[in-house]
């Protein structure tokens, strides 16, 4: 393993223990986005932006994890876009959902629509605890 792998892996491996406290599914396929249209018929969807390359969009990770306390039970699924990675997704979400891209963003989603839509230090775990 070279010295650039382990400094990007190593950044990887700090988000995996980062989001371990709250629930997060990551988001890495565009096909995925069909599926989290259904489920947002059901439950509550909320996809996070992140980028791995900004202390911003860290700080608003941390505060959100800190402040998410939502029971295991309630209707809402939780997705983690790292964006830097997987930017087609990002692009793609802009554009299925008509909402302009930012980073970090977090967009939720009720009956296939968007009911709110945030930037830096407007992303809350207490407005998406409203929404659910």
């Amino acid at each position: 393993m070279g010295l650039f792998d382990k400094i990007f892996n190593s950044e990887k491996e700090e988000n995996k223990e980062k989001k371990g406290g709250t629930p997060w599914i990551e988001l890495n396929s565009i096909n995925q986005l069909d599926e989290i249209e259904k489920i947002s018929v059901e439950k509550t969807v909320a996809i996070l932006k992140h980028s791995t390359r900004c202390g911003v969009s860290r700080m608003v990770l941390r505060m959100f994890e800190t402040d998410y306390d939502l029971d295991e039970n309630e209707p809402v699924e939780l997705y983690f876009l790292d964006l830097i990675t997987y930017r087609e997704i990002s692009n793609e979400i802009a554009s299925r959902f008509r909402v302009q891209h930012e980073s970090p963003q977090l967009i939720v989603l009720k009956n296939r629509e968007v009911v709110h839509h945030s930037s830096h230090q407007g992303i809350s775990a207490n407005k998406l605890k409203e929404l659910v």
